[in-house]
């Protein structure tokens, strides 16, 4: 059911998207990278203090409740009733639903929120009606030393795979995923991202590659039969050139101070 925006709402498909997305070891690469980059850009989300935390498209909950177990305040929002309930059961199961303020709705009526030392927005604007406007909006949420996690669809990464598997017809028309599949409508290409985080004032502290060698495995043998190896060279080769940029998805953190990247 489309929200009054047009945005894609994951009610109906809930079920399909946690077996699909997180049900196996796709779904682990995502939360490890997504975790360690934010470690790394963070360390307080491990050490203290507690941080002021907006989760906008928060899916199933498991980054808002590992963040609620650490201490720190989290708000929830998510515009698919299903994802919402679903996260509340995993919290609940973690005893932490009392700690996260839970919001239902498109997140352009989130309203007056104040500011935030971190705003995690993960694999939302590929699906929006009108991805452009997503940054701008989020930056009205980031304290004046916050920092964005943003997540999107990589162009580039779906490119590769088309070749690999010879969908060369694809590559000559606009790509147009099945209204009914969990194939993001909208990939974006990195520098678009970059650019809008550029009109927005937030400066680009590092980037990951999520999935960059994974998906496009056809036979598995020798360490592709592990999963712990598996996840231990996405960790390593998410971050560097030019392996990162073949990531499915991308991870962006982004700050409104200078960072290492």
């Amino acid at each position: 059911m489309a929200s009054q925006f047009n945005d894609r709402n994951f009610d109906g498909l809930s079920e399909k998207f946690a077996r699909k997305v997180y049900g196996g070891l796709k779904g682990e690469i995502r939360l490890a990278v997504i975790w360690r980059d934010l470690i790394n850009a963070l360390p307080e989300i491990e050490t203290g203090p507690a941080l002021r935390i907006l989760d906008i498209g928060g899916g199933l909950g498991q980054h808002s409740v590992r963040l609620a177990e650490l201490g720190h305040t989290v708000v929830y929002n998510d515009i698919s009733a299903e994802m919402l309930v679903a996260a509340q059961g995993l919290a609940a199961q973690q005893a932490v639903e009392h700690l996260i303020s839970w919001h239902q709705g498109p997140y352009q009526d989130l309203g007056e929120l104040g500011k935030f030392d971190l705003v995690l927005c993960h694999a939302v604007v590929e699906w929006l009606a009108e991805p452009s406007k997503l940054i701008a909006e989020l930056r009205s949420y980031v304290g004046d030393t916050g920092h964005l996690s943003l997540t999107f669809y990589n162009r580039d990464g779906l490119v590769y795979r088309n070749l690999i598997r010879g969908n060369f017809k694809l590559l000559d028309a606009d790509f147009r995923a099945h209204p009914g599949s969990l194939t993001p409508g909208t990939p974006l290409a990195p520098d678009q991202v970059k650019q809008w985080l550029v009109e927005s004032q937030l400066l680009l502290i590092s980037c990951s590659g999520i999935r960059v060698f994974h998906d496009y495995v056809t036979t598995q043998r020798g360490g592709h039969e592990d999963p712990a190896s598996v996840i231990a060279m996405e960790l390593r080769y998410s971050v560097l050139e030019p392996y990162k940029w073949l990531g499915r998805y991308i991870h962006f953190i982004a700050g409104t101070k200078k960072g290492s990247y």
